[in-house]
């Protein structure tokens, strides 16, 4: 445990040292047109649609293992 534990400090104290420049052109560049919105639109819509797919299916999964265990 204290291997694993060493290991992950080391490598969370290691990851500034991997770190990039925080100079993002295109996110600037995008800030600046205003197309940022539309990309962080397009994000929270593709995620809301597989959160809902996920819902529906667990739903129909439920359905089904209760019908199952009826029948035995």
């Amino acid at each position: 445990m204290k291997k694993i534990l060493t290991i992950l400090i080391l490598l969370f104290s290691s990851l500034n040292l991997l770190a990039q420049n925080s100079d993002i052109e295109m996110a600037d560049k995008l800030r600046a047109d205003g197309k940022i919105y539309i990309v962080v639109i397009c994000i929270v819509i593709i995620l809301a649609g597989l959160l809902f797919y996920l819902f529906t299916l667990d739903k129909r999964l439920k359905l089904l293992e209760k019908k199952s265990t009826s029948k035995n």
